[in-house]
């Protein structure tokens, strides 16, 4: 229903439009409709400015009740704690966003809105029936597992994020030590949950997460050899960076070192027993069709992660028409290179030659880096062409650390801390050069660092006048699509020049293609791990290792892999509708601010916001 003041603005308007055409009295009229309009501008703007404050305060009740997330964010106050893992603050998280959700409809006028205020009242909206939703699947998923299962992401976290600029921060790391058999202990029971519902990863899993934890269990004070604790390492290098008296940081090292025995230690000891019990238990079905009420869970991650509507079926065969796409410019790529034989032959040519690949060595490794290093260095100076709000942030590329490099993917992307504090990384996977082959080099440095997430991600955090919630959030299929359409941008700037690279560029796109296909595959069609796996080795140029690994990430994160080509395949969509509609008009700078101004977006209100650009185009 519409306010009476808006209903009083629309009666005076038309009143002072019959007023003028009688000539009388129409300075009055126009006096008066100006003031009621910039009455109702200004109350309009309260409303919004209310609303504005109302995302702020549920924002930071979210943070200030994770002590991690905090830290992710630069905040160090609570630096010594972990969040909580229990079913009381699961049931706690629900309630705060039915609440949220009640105090949103109930207390603010949509209508009294401005444009962008209400953009984030339907994206805080949706976040929060995603929320409550997703609370029945909260057992679905693997705390276990080998990419992101906290075997992995606690010693990533301390290493990688919780940063020493103080005495104060140090002491919270060593507090986070000392801690860290009590949070693992609540870990435990969320795990003993999903026993009880059946809910267990295939058997594969198992022996990725005992080596992650075992690795935990290495260096000293745990064994006698020469190096240090990969923690104890971390914290006596950011003890070297810091004003300190040497009493004060002895007794800090000390204190970790007592702590990595009593409760680092007893924690991955556990998490071994737990882990190598389960595995007994577990069976060797990979989909998530296994768990209670498999297909509705599936569904459910297909709609959260593309932001459609699209079926298990549909983005099977869409995947099946791209891959047959591909293939076809692959075969032109092989006519230019001169080269004869199948797809295939040129497949295992391009897996084993080894002029695709730098040498197994330290040499070898840092020679990837820096050359990844150039890739996005260059780009950053074309950036202009093509964009016009470029990111503060810095970029870094980095390999991924020896503690979980064996078990973790081929690269990804760590965003930057919002306080400057942490740029950017890129991490390579450099565990088997023979997984990272030169000609994917520049499609995989645009993917994760620039114009990519770097440049995406960065940039929302940056943005100005929105609510942090947007600035932190996100939506999978418009960020990892945005990522993939980085890989197609460079070529239609003149980069790839090298045929083997354009090669690369189209491989990784065929990568993302066959994923549409082996994601509903296993989640949907009952596909096992090695059928999927021996698609994946027909259909691309991916060495072995990669395929394997591949795979088994998707097992554990039902659905994730859609969400690049059905988003991507979206950004293309609509720039290119864009193009046909406004012809001389059109400005891919434009077109690319249009697709970032507000962060990441559900693919439905992107297009909404393109089809607004469009229009206010032709009209001016």
């Amino acid at each position: 229903m519409k306010s009476k003041l808006l209903t009083t603005v629309a009666f005076v308007a038309a009143f002072g439009l019959a007023a003028c055409s009688e000539g009388d009295k129409t300075a009055e009229n126009q006096s008066q409709a100006t003031q009621v309009a910039q009455e109702a501008a200004s109350q309009a703007q309260t409303e919004s400015e209310r609303l504005n404050e109302f995302f702020e305060k549920s924002f930071m009740e979210v943070v200030m009740d994770s002590p991690e997330f905090q830290t992710y964010l630069g905040m160090m106050e609570n630096s010594g704690q972990w969040d909580e893992y229990t079913e009381e603050k699961a049931a706690r998280d629900l309630e705060k966003a039915k609440r949220d959700l009640a105090t949103l409809k109930s207390d603010f006028d949509f209508d009294k809105l401005d444009e962008a205020t209400k953009l984030s009242y339907r994206l805080f909206e949706r976040g929060l029936n995603e929320e409550i939703e997703a609370y029945k699947w909260r057992h679905h998923s693997y705390p276990l597992n080998q990419m992101f299962g906290w075997q992995s992401q606690v010693p990533a976290f301390m290493i990688n994020f919780h940063r020493i600029s103080s005495v104060s921060d140090a002491e919270g790391y060593v507090s986070r030590l000392e801690n860290l058999k009590a949070m693992t202990d609540q870990r435990f029971e969320q795990l003993k949950i999903r026993e009880e519902m059946g809910v267990l990863p295939p058997k594969f899993v198992y022996d990725h997460v005992i080596s992650d934890a075992r690795n935990m269990l290495k260096g000293a004070p745990l064994e006698e050899s020469g190096e240090d604790h990969a923690l104890l390492a971390d914290l006596k290098g950011k003890l070297d960076k810091i004003e300190i008296d040497d009493a004060r940081k002895q007794a800090l090292i000390e204190r970790a070192e007592a702590a990595i025995e009593n409760s680092v230690k007893p924690a991955f000891e556990k998490l071994i027993e737990v882990a190598e019990a389960e595995q007994e238990m577990t069976t060797t079905d990979d989909g998530a069709w296994k768990l209670p009420d498999g297909a509705d869970y599936y569904n459910f991650r297909l709609r959260q992660i593309t932001t459609t509507d699209m079926t298990a079926d549909q983005i099977h065969d869409l995947g099946l028409k791209e891959v047959d796409r591909i293939h076809s410019e692959m075969r032109d790529i092989m006519m230019k290179v001169g080269f004869e034989g199948s797809l295939q032959d040129f497949f295992e040519f391009t897996r084993t030659d080894k002029q695709f690949y730098y040498d197994d060595t330290e040499e070898g490794k840092a020679a990837y880096l820096a050359k990844a290093t150039d890739i996005i260095d260059t780009m950053k100076e074309h950036l202009d062409e093509v964009f016009i709000t470029k990111p503060k942030a810095d970029l870094i590329v980095k390999a991924v650390e020896p503690f979980r490099e064996k078990s973790a993917g081929k690269a990804f992307y760590s965003r930057p801390a919002p306080d400057g504090s942490r740029p950017g990384i890129y991490y390579a996977n450099l565990y088997k050069m023979s997984d990272m082959p030169t000609y994917q080099m520049e499609a995989l440095a645009y993917h994760e660092g620039i114009p990519g997430h770097h440049m995406q991600l960065a940039i929302m955090q940056e943005l100005e006048n929105v609510p942090k919630f947007r600035k932190f959030g996100g939506y999978t299929a418009y960020t990892e699509g945005w990522g993939l359409y980085s890989e197609l941008l460079p070529k239609e700037m003149g980069f790839y020049e090298d045929p083997y690279s354009d090669f690369g560029r189209l491989a990784m796109e065929l990568w993302r293609a066959c994923r549409l296909v082996v994601d509903t595959g296993l989640h949907a069609k009952k596909w096992t791990r090695e059928q999927a796996i021996d698609y994946l080795a027909k259909n691309t140029p991916n060495p072995k290792g990669d395929v394997v690994k591949a795979i088994e990430r998707y097992i554990v994160m039902p659905g994730q892999a859609t969400a690049y080509k059905i988003g991507m395949l979206k950004i293309v969509e609509l720039r290119e509708k864009a193009k046909a509609e406004l012809g001389d008009k059109f400005d891919i700078r434009e077109y690319h601010e249009v697709v970032l101004k507000d962060g990441a977006l559900p693919l439905a209100i992107l297009e909404e916001q393109v089809d607004d650009w469009v229009a206010s185009k032709k009209e001016s």
